[in-house]
């Protein structure tokens, strides 16, 4: 099979005429990019609209029965500007302006509204780059209950992708079973880029952004962090589900089961090399850990019980009483006579005495109370299974940047160690941290 990347552009580098210009560019420099997956327009400076909130707004107002000719004409004329600028021969979107108007008063649908942005960006990209169109709602599926339907969505990619040379494919959006349709979460166009990478079976899934790669941590939190070359898919996992926001979570399990690798790239420095993403790395890390994450709005169920180790059923019973409020938690380190559930407050909220008072009913606790205002920090890195002293190197980092831990939680694969700390203390420990595994070792 010819070798294949998949290189899909989020808003930011398709927002006006130049940026489709450096897109262009970045495509054709490489015989191999061969299918791109586009999102709809971004912003272009700071206070601008995203094509699809303008769209969302303006399906909004066609619902409500107001009269939405001004904004649809605002969404018009941002891709009519693109085409001028372009200077594209030979081509206009009114037909398709037309029908999504029709479809707007006749309630297409909020998923419908949105995903016109991709569509229609899709249709200027492939005529500029004179690519095959294939629009998604044909090739990509989901179940009745708006799952994603690999096995469906399979039959008709793969051929579909194989009868055309190049072609660029809408991201966001697919079908449902019965024609309408359906968007993913938003981000989702980083899933559909992994979903074709999947099904044409590349080499490699370029996704281009405005940064360049995965950095060590938040860069609102640490002055110009370090960029981390490569991180294995596990890694990123734990980034991902601690509050890293680079890549859509859901765009890594498609090309991981394939095992096709990740490359985060900026379309403004193209030349960077930006982050590899890797089922396994033979790559030895930079530093000690790979990357830094945290989130804030936590509360914690600290339960003691003497001899609560010996109690069969006892953290079991103490599940159930959050799963019959309708609670999940988030981490739940424990003791010998002690347990701590960990559980976003948000979702605590106007439940907290329900589930003390089961609880109590449940394990008879010696002592229980709930603390909040948490946040936890997670410290991950592959490099850590193998390195003596990294747990010490943290918590002396606390200790000496005067942060109070009021959790400990280590996963057994030694991929990583999640603290519990204070919010006020947050960046203050995550610049800590920073400073005692990176800027050290410079």
């Amino acid at each position: 099979m010819e070798e294949t990347k998949v290189v899909k552009f989020g808003g930011s580098s398709l927002a006006d005429a130049k940026q489709f210009k450096k897109v262009a560019d970045i495509i054709l420099s490489d015989e191999t990019r061969r299918f791109v997956v586009a999102s709809a327009p971004g912003k272009r400076y700071i206070e601008d609209i995203k094509v699809t909130d303008m769209l969302y707004g303006c399906y909004e107002k066609a619902a409500a029965g107001e009269n939405y000719e001004k904004e649809f004409q605002m969404i018009k004329d941002r891709f009519n500007g693109i085409i001028k600028e372009l200077e594209i021969k030979d081509f206009s979107l009114d037909e398709d302006f037309e029908t999504i108007k029709a479809a707007f008063a006749h309630m297409a649908g909020r998923d419908y509204a949105a995903s016109r942005g991709e569509y229609l960006n899709s249709k200027v990209l492939a005529k500029y780059l004179g690519f095959d169109f294939i629009d998604p709602a044909g090739c990509i599926f989901f179940d009745e209950q708006g799952k994603f339907d690999w096995e469906t969505t399979k039959k008709k990619l793969e051929p579909k992708l194989k009868s055309v040379k190049k072609a660029v494919v809408p991201g966001f959006y697919g079908s449902m079973p019965n024609g309408t349709i359906k968007t993913f979460s938003r981000g989702g166009s980083d899933v559909t880029g992994s979903i074709v990478a999947r099904a044409i079976q590349a080499k490699l899934y370029e996704n281009w952004t405005d940064v360049s790669g995965i950095l060590v941590c938040d860069p609102r939190i640490v002055n110009s962090p370090e960029p981390i070359s490569t991180i294995t898919y596990r890694e990123l996992r734990e980034l991902a589900y601690m509050g890293f926001n680079v890549l859509h979570e859901d765009a890594v399990f498609p090309v991981r089961a394939a095992g096709i690798p990740i490359n985060i790239r900026n379309t403004n420095i193209p030349t960077d090399p930006g982050t590899m993403i890797v089922s396994e790395s033979a790559e030895p890390c930079k530093h000690i850990i790979t990357g830094i994450a945290g989130k804030k709005g936590l509360s914690v169920i600290n339960i003691e019980k003497d001899r609560m180790n010996g109690e069969v059923g006892f953290g079991r019973n103490v599940l159930r009483a959050l799963e019959k409020n309708n609670v999940s938690f988030e981490h739940m380190p424990s003791g010998i006579d002690t347990m701590s559930v960990v559980i976003a407050t948000d979702a605590l909220r106007g439940k907290e005495q329900n589930i003390l008072d089961e609880i109590k009913t449940r394990v008879n606790p010696d002592h229980i109370d709930i603390e909040n205002n948490l946040a936890l920090i997670a410290v991950v890195g592959r490099g850590m299974k193998s390195t003596r002293g990294t747990a010490a190197i943290l918590f002396k980092a606390l200790a000496d940047a005067r942060v109070n831990i009021k959790m400990i939680d280590q996963g057994s694969s030694e991929l990583n160690i999640i603290v519990g700390v204070e919010e006020e203390d947050f960046e203050v420990a995550i610049k800590a941290i920073y400073k005692n595994f990176v800027n050290i070792e410079r």
